[in-house]
């Protein structure tokens, strides 16, 4: 699932300030959900604002503050203005992907455990996790490779005669459990490749698309979506590959820009037509460094109909290529899709990295979703495939039946998925003094700001709405979320 560069993942950022915001009648059975007197400036004559905080150090993790007050007092902070007036893109969601191997060590907590955890991740009361990545057949974060069509080498399966989801059986018993407690959870499925009897290298890892079973690979897609919806699942949108670029994982596929171009307007998308799906399609789903990737396939006049967006990931290149895809194409939307945080990266870090560049980045550049990579585990950072991710880090680690601990990349999404639901729409914040910002407006008229403060230092700034000022204080290295 990874490609290209990933030493700037792990390079020492500054440490990271983000602080979090929780709705006024937001609560949490959680542990790290207490009450914290670490607390902004204001006093109680005004409107209330919620305050939610997690600090480099860990010494504060996702707990609620002392609430501060909007006035009309006077001080001589530096201000975060938000202008309500100003609404760009609607969220579809935060979240992670559900791995096969995920799903394999959270089945290992006792039943009571797992549903501890599922509802903590998904439910209102917990963070709130609202969109979900899966594999079609094996990633790389699975104990084994695997597709819906292996057969015995040399052997072909043109009618897509032995297609069957039967080792995908524990992820979809899991995604029903997940849709019990959020009915509305939208899921982006990809391949990490297609079956090897399809490949001109004949292998798991590497090689092409043979142009001879494009047709039999779109009605591939087709019987899969088909298949999981009879299981209750409804799939949301697709990308034709993962990392299309990044032939060296195991399992993987490469296909170029024109090759996914041809794909897609020949054979994916007529098939999602002649079979009334309604499931999008989502091009790239790679690097930032290569916005010539989906800008080809946009261009593609045969193709774009079929297209609805572009997916990113931030292995290489800088965020603002979302934004650079977006300006070309402005009626066609951005994903953020996958962001990995490393067995050998440190909390503070790594929040602050990926604060700053998956959470109010990819926003701040027209993206509808920001996920992390996999949900959860083990304390070896495993299961994954021969020649798969050796590092990754769950958000989740499984230590045992009854334990289970929270990564950095769980506070990393928590500080959004909990206080922006599905659509929220987008709305401008200034930034700046090393304070990088995002804020938004939810369906039910809240506010809610995310502020990262990359200073080692505390800084008090006002935030600035509707012609009246909150007076607020950040730790140095910390998250805040603001509601009101």
């Amino acid at each position: 699932m990874i490609s290209h560069s990933y030493s700037f993942v792990l390079r020492s950022a500054a440490l990271c300030g983000v602080a979090l915001l929780s709705f006024l009648n937001c609560s949490s059975t959680s542990s790290d959900l207490a009450n914290n007197d670490n607390s902004g400036n204001g006093n109680s004559t005004g409107d209330p604002v919620n305050v939610w905080l997690t600090k480099g150090d860990q010494s504060i993790k996702l707990q609620q503050q002392n609430t501060v007050y909007f006035s009309s007092a006077i001080n001589n902070y530096s201000t975060i203005e938000i202008d309500p007036s100003q609404v760009f893109q609607t969220i579809d969601g935060f979240g992670y992907t559900l791995t096969g191997g995920s799903v394999e060590v959270i089945n290992q907590l006792s039943a009571a455990k797992k549903q501890e955890l599922l509802n903590d991740l998904f439910s209102s009361s917990g963070i709130g996790v609202n969109y979900l990545r899966i594999s079609i057949g094996a990633s790389d974060l699975n104990s084994e490779v695997f597709t819906y069509d292996d057969i015995p080498a040399g052997q072909t399966d043109p009618m897509l005669a032995q297609f069957s989801l039967t080792k995908d059986q524990a992820l979809i018993q899991m995604l029903k459990d997940i849709l019990v407690i959020n009915p509305n959870i939208k899921i982006l499925a990809t391949p990490w490749s297609a079956p090897v009897w399809m490949k001109d290298n004949g292998n798991s890892k590497g090689g092409s698309l043979k142009p001879e079973y494009y047709g039999v690979y779109a009605q591939y897609f087709v019987k899969y979506i088909q298949a999981m919806k009879a299981q209750g699942i409804k799939i949301d949108a697709v990308t034709p590959q993962n990392e299309p670029l990044h032939p060296g994982n195991n399992p993987s596929m490469y296909m170029t820009a024109g090759n996914q171009a041809t794909f897609i307007k020949n054979n994916l998308g007529p098939a999602f037509q002649a079979a009334n799906i309604t499931a999008k399609i989502i091009a790239y789903d790679h690097n930032c460094d290569d916005p010539a990737y989906p800008l080809a396939i946009l261009n593609d006049p045969a193709a774009n109909p079929y297209v609805d967006g572009s997916a990113f990931h931030l292995y290489a290149g800088d965020i603002s290529a979302l934004s650079t895809v977006h300006n070309l194409f402005p009626s066609k939307n951005v994903y953020f899709t996958e962001q990995w945080t490393s067995s050998t990266g440190g909390f503070s870090g790594d929040l602050d990295w990926h604060i700053k560049n998956v959470i109010i980045g990819s926003m701040r550049n027209w993206s509808k979703t920001a996920l992390e990579w996999n949900i959860a585990n083990n304390a070896s950072f495993g299961p994954h495939t021969p020649g798969g991710c050796t590092q990754c880090k769950g958000a989740i680690t499984v230590n045992g039946a009854s334990d289970y601990e929270k990564n950095v990349a769980y506070y990393i999404i928590a500080h959004a998925s909990k206080f922006v639901p599905v659509n929220s729409q987008r709305i401008a914040s200034t930034q700046g003094g090393n304070l990088s910002t995002v804020a938004f407006k939810t369906p039910e008229g809240k506010t809610v700001l995310i502020v990262q403060n990359s200073n080692t230092t505390d800084k008090s700034f006002n935030i600035k709405y509707n012609q009246k000022t909150a007076p607020v204080t950040i730790s140095g290295s910390s998250t805040a979320t603001y509601v009101f």
